[in-house]
């Protein structure tokens, strides 16, 4: 034996089950219900178009939002394409959606209503309880009183590694899932492809410290994301914050900044790392289609900046950013 020898493929077959079982205890499933992936992205394709395939063209209608994670606005494009009837809810000023409404647009030939539990650019929380992962590990889940039927996680949303994820999938009562692309057989034939096991631990062992933290986490990054707000708009005028404030997660904050443009105050603000969007829609010059949708300017949602607090942000950290803060160093446009 030398210290380079691979693992026995016996010891990880006896892990991987227990890591399972943590991330179902993280939102509160059955771990029969639990299918590993790639990341959400991965997931949210699966789930969706796996679901519309299953009805074999019985239920074409399915619903979202107009502020939707792009990878879902995506899948719905592509299904749009082969027939289904998309509706593309929108969202009040404040991103949350009118449930009156989303209740009037659902009807017998409805197969699913796919709605972001919290933003991933604004951090506003839909009421998911009263409907269907941006959330997992940072606010508690409950899927069977909170009657969601499939989720999507990314282990680098709970600090676990990048290129891992997962798909809940109810299974009482069962929702049909049909696999989208062929293989070996792999987590009950829905996602082939080989498990990458060793990323699996590490998001079970992320998942079990999430279980431990999240309360003691979320008071915390709520402490300091006021103290950042309250901050830079003590300091500079004009400063909006995008999305509800109550009805949103504290670690993520989205604030635009009136006559700004957002991309030469990231510049300014050097050692910080910052964003004028998500990671997701980096590759886009446009104005943010997630702000828009709430129904702001090109103007104002060119100005916005996210900033992300999480478990590992210092109190140092929040007022080094506040400090770094200076309007006149910024050239402010014309209006």
């Amino acid at each position: 034996m030398q210290a380079t020898s691979p693992m026995d493929p016996c010891v990880l077959d006896a892990m991987i089950p227990y890591m399972i079982e943590l991330y179902a205890k993280l939102i509160n499933a059955d771990p029969k219900e639990i299918i590993f992936s790639y990341d959400a992205i991965e997931s949210n394709n699966t789930s969706i178009k796996g679901v519309a395939k299953s009805y074999n063209n019985k239920k074409k209608h399915i619903i979202t939002t107009q502020t939707e994670h792009k990878c879902i606005l995506e899948s719905y494009r592509s299904l749009q394409q082969e027939g289904f009837d998309v509706t593309h809810l929108p969202v009040q000023s404040n991103g949350l959606i009118d449930l009156n409404q989303l209740e009037e647009t659902i009807h017998p030939d409805t197969s699913i209503v796919s709605i972001m539990t919290v933003n991933n650019e604004i951090g506003v929380m839909q009421p998911i309880d009263a409907i269907d992962a941006q959330a997992a590990g940072k606010v508690p889940l409950y899927v069977n009183t909170m009657n969601i039927d499939r989720m999507s996680i990314s282990g680098h949303k709970l600090y676990g590694s990048k290129g891992v994820g997962a798909l809940y999938v109810c299974r009482r009562p069962r929702v049909r899932l049909e696999a989208v692309q062929s293989g070996s057989g792999q987590e009950r034939d829905i996602r082939n492809g080989t498990v990458p096991y060793p990323l699996v631990v590490g998001l079970g062992e992320a998942c079990k410290v999430a279980i431990k933290e999240i309360k003691y986490d979320h008071q915390r990054i709520s402490k300091l994301s006021k103290r950042l707000i309250d901050g830079i708009q003590s300091k500079a005028e004009h400063v909006y914050r995008n999305g509800d404030p109550v009805h949103s997660y504290p670690g993520c904050v989205n604030l635009s900044f009136a006559y700004v443009e957002g991309e030469p105050l990231i510049m300014v603000l050097k050692n910080i790392a910052l964003s004028s969007g998500s990671a997701c829609t980096s590759a886009s010059l446009e104005p943010s289609y997630m702000l828009r949708g709430l129904g702001t300017d090109d103007e104002m949602a060119h100005s916005s900046i996210r900033f992300g607090i999480g478990r590992f942000t210092t109190e140092k950290e929040t007022e080094f950013v506040q400090k770094g803060i200076d309007l006149k160093s910024i050239q402010w446009s014309q209006h």
